[in-house]
């Protein structure tokens, strides 16, 4: 049966069932972002496109000058040194300091193809350190792909929804698998994709605490550095610093992404920072495994060299000087990026004002950041039916089933694609939703 819906019904129709698949709700994103495409290249219409956490701002003239001028001066022609160029590894040990707190040696901080690269090589460490503990647990939701990324590798992984073991909870639902003696990481984002909870620092230090006790490795993706906007996290050197559980264990790995933090996306390029005493550590299943004890020299000249023999050598010369500019306090990054705040704060005001809820929606006893993502639900339509049912009205979101999410009611929506002007067609559309499916009250 037709209906009148914002994009033709029909079109929507057919092109969802042109895809073949059995449920469009427990899609990929990548394959959300074609369907999507299709649909507007058909009908003319533009969609509010929430699918894709892609950056939204352009990237600062700071990094762009620099990498043209590593360009000019042939960079591209060299080869880079694995471990990276001295200047980037000089201002990531400097950052970690100043928006840390952390003391890391340049030796310590490694660059990757992008935060995806630098999960890939430090998964494949974890799952060689030891012979006996070959598992990564999950503290999800979480971002898809690392799990696909587990089972292209071969790598055995648990995982549970922290949605209903916040606080002292989290200890003990921790402790339930770090007992069973086969974990050898915990894997987190923070701020968190896609629910964007928080980690308070009880959780922190709790996290931290069992790290220590059991001797496993906490790979800690900061994907979003700095991005909890409830307060100001852009004074370097001066506290509040961005959470993190490196105050509480030695046993880290932090992934630090360009792509949002910096809108340097495109040229894929990431540190990864390792605590100086894992980084010197050694492990004798290493050297039966990839050839050398040590830690850090195992990772660069083993796992690294295998994937990319290195990281855009010009891309590297952007990273350092936004850092540079970073640490020396003439680039508020912050401020640069604030923005993606000011659109989920009026996002989430809408989505509300229509019949939606927000699923996860505190930390502790306080509301979620407004960032770069928010989770939401219909009341009485479960999620893989509300990403379908949404397409007929011109706003796309991926389920938070397929995050690891045991919310099957949400969806999470990032707002990185979304200009302010948008938000009147927005407001549209959730109205028509909403007087489309009337919310049915017991």
């Amino acid at each position: 049966m037709e209906r009148k819906t914002p994009i033709d019904f029909n079109t929507v129709k057919s092109k969802i069932a042109a895809t073949g698949s059995e449920c469009i709700g427990r899609s990929t994103i990548r394959e959300l972002v074609r369907l999507v495409n299709d649909i507007e290249s058909e009908t003319g219409s533009k969609f509010v496109r929430m699918e894709m956490g892609v950056p939204g701002i352009p990237p600062h003239k700071i990094g762009i000058d620099a990498e043209k001028k590593a360009l000019d001066e042939g960079k591209a022609a060299i080869y880079p040194m694995i471990d990276g160029v001295p200047e980037l590894k000089k201002e990531a040990s400097r950052f970690a300091k100043m928006f840390l707190g952390l003391d890391i040696k340049p030796e310590s901080c490694i660059p990757t193809v992008g935060s995806m690269q630098g999960g890939f090589a430090t998964f494949m460490m974890m799952s060689r350190i030891r012979n006996d503990r070959k598992t990564t647990l999950f503290i999800d939701p979480g971002f898809p792909v690392q799990k696909q990324q587990h089972q292209v590798m071969g790598i055995p992984y648990k995982t549970f929804d922290v949605y209903n073991f916040r606080g002292q909870a989290l200890r003990e639902k921790l402790e339930s698998y770090l007992s069973q003696g086969d974990i050898s990481s915990i894997l987190y984002s923070n701020p968190n994709n896609p629910s964007w909870i928080c980690f308070t620092e009880e959780e922190l230090q709790i996290i931290g605490e069992l790290a220590n006790k059991y001797d496993v490795f906490i790979i800690e993706d900061l994907a979003y550095f700095a991005m909890d906007f409830r307060k100001d996290l852009s004074k370097p050197g001066q506290a509040p610093y961005q959470p993190t559980v490196a105050k509480y264990t030695d046993n880290y790995i932090l992934l630090i992404s360009s792509s949002k933090a910096f809108s340097y996306a495109g040229q894929r390029i990431g540190i990864l920072a390792i605590s100086d005493k894992l980084f010197m550590r050694n492990f004798p299943d290493l050297k039966t495994n990839v050839g050398f004890e040590n830690f850090g020299r195992s990772l660069i000249y083993k796992i690294v060299y295998s994937l990319s023999s290195g990281t855009s050598h010009s891309a590297q010369y952007a990273l350092a000087a936004m850092l540079k500019a970073a640490n020396d306090g003439t680039f508020n990054f912050i401020e640069h990026i604030q923005e993606y705040g000011e659109r989920a704060g009026i996002m989430k005001k809408l989505f509300t004002q229509n019949g939606f809820y927000i699923v996860y929606d505190k930390d502790g006893d306080e509301p979620i950041a407004d960032g770069f993502y928010f989770t939401f639900a219909y009341p009485g339509i479960e999620g893989d039916k509300l990403v379908e049912e949404l397409l007929y009205y011109g706003i796309s979101a991926i389920s938070l089933n397929i995050t690891g999410s045991s919310r099957t009611d949400g969806l999470r929506a990032c707002v990185s694609q979304i200009n302010m002007t948008q938000m009147k067609d927005l407001e549209y559309r959730l109205k028509c939703f909403n007087e489309d499916h009337p919310i049915k009250i017991n």
